[in-house]
């Protein structure tokens, strides 16, 4: 029997401040497969950010499940990295020294030496090689970011969650790290679960694209599936008529919920394809 690689069942989220209780998801089903890229979009307040920090295991579903190979997701774990739009890197530590952080914490048993080549590798594969022995202010926002993604991959991820990795990057320097992530999620068979605002973004990157309707008990309104072949070059996918409708489709979508469309029902059950 196959087994289901990561799954969220019928997830519900409250949050209680004071005697107010607010229900921020409802009903959420989603299955994805083992090395697919997911993106999530969604106006403000629809519980994107939410469903990641439950697949990460910083939060617990009020109601339902979500599950890592059919095992009840309760805390962190090294197969699930997270990157955060902020990277959240110690500006006392090198670049070097902050990816070690990540490595000593799971590759307990490695020798000193080893620990050393795992970090060198993936700062390697980031490109940020000549920059591994600066300090975080001593180089720009994309290497940050870079240097964020290194830390992520070198605790050896089954799950790369990606909460705005780029949001606050210019257009080239985001155009070039989504570049590097994808090739890094084919490389690697990394599953990779991205929450964006950027439509063209979502659209680029991934192989389904999952939209939210709005909160508060926001459900998932439609999933679109991409069917662009990898590796994907860029001009030839974003110039195409398919991009466009995608695109178009997803605009159309957000829209209709900006403007008090009605929430199409939550699936009962959405296949990983």
């Amino acid at each position: 029997m196959h087994q289901k690689f990561l799954e969220l069942i019928n997830v519900g989220k409250s949050f209680t401040r004071g005697s107010t209780t607010t229900e921020v998801l409802k009903g959420v089903n989603l299955e994805i497969a083992k090395s697919q890229f997911v993106s999530v979009i969604g106006h403000s307040g629809c519980g994107k950010s939410t469903l990641l920090t439950m697949i990460a295991g910083l939060e617990l579903p009020t109601a339902g499940s979500v599950c890592f190979k059919e095992r009840e997701i309760e805390k962190p774990g090294q197969e699930r990295a997270v990157v955060f739009q902020n990277h959240s890197l110690l500006p006392w530590r090198t670049v070097k020294e902050n990816v070690l952080l990540a490595v000593n914490a799971v590759f307990t048993k490695d020798s000193k030496a080893q620990r050393l080549a795992r970090a060198e590798k993936w700062l390697e594969k980031v490109g940020l090689k000549d920059h591994q022995n600066k300090f975080p202010h001593e180089i720009s926002g994309g290497m940050k970011q870079r240097a964020g993604i290194a830390r992520a991959l070198a605790m050896e991820p089954e799950v790369l969650l990606l909460d705005e990795p780029f949001g606050a990057l210019d257009a080239l320097t985001r155009s070039t790290l989504q570049d590097e992530v994808l090739r890094l999620h084919i490389e690697n068979h990394l599953t990779v679960f991205m929450v964006t605002h950027d439509i063209d973004e979502a659209v680029y990157c991934s192989d389904r694209i999952v939209m939210m309707n709005n909160g508060p008990r926001a459900t998932i309104g439609k999933i679109v599936d991409v069917p662009f072949a990898r590796p994907r070059e860029r001009m030839a996918v974003v110039e195409s008529e398919e991009f466009a409708h995608i695109r178009t489709d997803c605009l159309r979508f957000l829209f209709s919920r900006k403007h008090g469309g009605g929430d199409a029902p939550a699936p009962a059950a959405v296949p990983a394809a």
